[in-house]
């Protein structure tokens, strides 16, 4: 299940989002302060999206951000914020590496269409993880399985050397011709 935390100060936002987002399938973590968010999403095993505002209290959405990006590397990451300066979201980009900049107040179906799209793309980061850690591991197989050939061929020479018919089999007809040579 897609989980998504939603940080920022005014409840009234946050109750906004959630009212949104309610038949959309997906859990959603919502906090008021920075540091509850901080303290409660280390212990989520999984989370997919973190959506802050950047102007808060005692912590800016940059450096919650980044606080969680230590222990969540792979969540995508958004700024939602009434102050769009242009010097905010370049330090949002640079240095938080957000997927999104959105400007409050926001379109319901625009925020929707964003927090899908987002939910589109963790879903093939993830896809794409889980298939190079097979190809990985087939590799590892492929080597492995090599280094053996070539141990058995140093053992003994031509030992790894097979005739194959047109259909795959194993072609022992010239073994079965020098069977019938006389000396």
């Amino acid at each position: 299940m897609t989980t998504i935390a939603f940080i920022d100060d005014e409840l009234n936002v946050l109750n906004a989002i959630t009212r949104m987002l309610r038949n959309c399938g997906w859990k959603i973590l919502v906090f008021t302060s920075p540091e509850q968010a901080i303290h409660d999403l280390k212990l989520i095993a999984d989370l997919s999206i973190i959506v802050s505002d950047y102007r808060m209290p005692g912590m800016d959405g940059v450096t919650l951000l980044n606080s969680i990006k230590h222990f969540h590397p792979r969540a995508l990451r958004i700024i939602l914020s009434g102050h769009a300066d242009l010097q905010t979201v370049l330090l949002a980009v640079n240095q938080t590496e957000i997927y999104r900049f959105i400007t409050k107040p926001w379109v319901d179906e625009e925020l929707l269409i964003t927090l899908q799209k987002a939910v589109e793309h963790q879903s093939l980061l993830e896809e794409n993880l889980r298939l190079s850690q097979m190809v990985r591991q087939q590799q590892n197989k492929i080597n492995h399985q090599l280094s053996e050939l070539k141990r058995l061929e140093s053992d003994s020479p031509g030992i790894t050397q097979v005739d194959l018919t047109e259909d795959g089999y194993i072609d022992l007809s010239d073994d079965f011709s020098l069977l019938n040579e006389k000396p």
